[in-house]
């Protein structure tokens, strides 16, 4: 069990007092799976929120887990890097996966998440052709549109993505640049809408299809233009959906991501089925660094006096730059002549 930097002998104790303790080693193979807060782990789990809370300190203390703080509420998840967090994944990956407790928790965590999506699909479903008129608490559509167009530029590309597409706006307000499009969205009610709005304008170049955003229906690196528009938000994930989107990059490609700052709205959670109050520059930039993608660029948004915008809008451009050094390459010179893309 070899690691980059190893643990001192007390820090190894430390770890392994912390982590071998029954609810504490289940909590972290839940944590493992996703970002949860205390009131998802005490419904998975079963026991008080006093406990789960104390178990959690304690496996923070030794810097297996982090926590951030949401609003009013608190999220934990699995570190991502540590040898402590390494010699973790060691002792998870060698659980018995039939194990009854962990396959009763693994249920549950799946059912909560279920619901959770549910509750989002629902909101999009019964809200499907007034969505455009939702977005406007921040700053003008008008606006957004127009930065957006701004950063991204006028250079024709050969195909744009857009995920979790909705009215399929994305692909209306890029038309002059793509040869191709594709919308993603994971509700039919939307894509109906979707379709009759491209019908409307005449856009025959685009198509909608019905995906999940973390596992799409499409071949990766086919893409020059990616596009995530006020979506984040409701997932509980956004990281992994990013991962997926930067799978979808062409050698070069580019991801555009427009979505709300870190805010306090706390109703929208409720009323609105937002799993995240806003985005900070750096937690983004770290997600897109994780998938292989720099940011290029980064602006904010900021509403005048109305009393009734009170969101400010990010958008962030990056590009994978790792592919982009492959595509130097002469295997990647030969493979992008071969596409017909030189």
């Amino acid at each position: 069990m070899a690691r980059e930097q190893g643990l001192g002998l007390d820090a190894l104790v430390d770890v392994l007092k912390a982590a071998g303790e029954p609810t504490r080693m289940r909590l972290l193979a839940l944590l493992a799976a996703g970002d949860l807060t205390v009131t998802d782990l005490t419904e998975i789990l079963g026991q008080s929120q006093p406990r789960i809370s104390r178990h959690l300190k304690l496996l923070a203390e030794v810097a297996l887990i982090d926590r951030y703080q949401e609003g009013a509420w608190a999220y934990f998840r699995l570190r991502g890097e540590g040898a402590g967090v390494a010699l973790v994944r060691d002792l998870l990956s060698a659980s018995d996966v039939a194990d009854a407790v962990l396959a009763r928790d693994g249920e549950r965590l799946l059912a909560l998440k279920q619901a959770r999506s549910e509750k989002a699909q629902a909101y999009f479903s019964r809200n499907a052709s007034e969505w455009d008129e939702l977005r406007r608490l921040h700053v003008s559509e008008a606006d957004v549109e127009a930065a957006l167009k701004k950063v991204v530029g006028t250079e024709p590309v050969d195909g744009l993505l857009d995920l979790g597409t909705g009215t399929g706006r994305i692909l209306q307000l890029f038309e002059g640049i793509y040869r191709r499009g594709v919308g993603v969205d994971a509700s039919r009610d939307m894509l109906a809408v979707a379709r009759a709005n491209l019908d409307r304008a005449g856009i025959t170049k685009a198509s909608i299809r019905h995906g999940d955003i973390f596992n799409l229906p499409l071949d990766g690196r086919q893409f020059d233009l990616v596009t995530i528009h006020q979506v984040l938000h409701f997932l509980l994930q956004p990281e992994a959906a990013i991962a997926e989107a930067a799978r979808m990059l062409a050698p070069g490609g580019r991801l555009a991501i427009i979505d709300l700052a870190p805010h306090t709205l706390e109703y929208l959670r409720d009323e609105h089925a937002h799993m995240r109050l806003g985005f900070s520059r750096q937690t983004m930039a770290d997600w897109l660094e994780k998938a292989g993608l720099t940011v290029e660029e980064t602006v904010d948004l900021t509403p005048d006096t109305d009393r009734d915008r009170q969101l400010t809008v990010t958008i962030w451009l990056a590009r994978d730059q790792r592919q982009a050094a492959t595509a130097d390459t002469p295997e990647g010179k030969r493979a992008l002549a071969y596409a017909g893309r030189t």
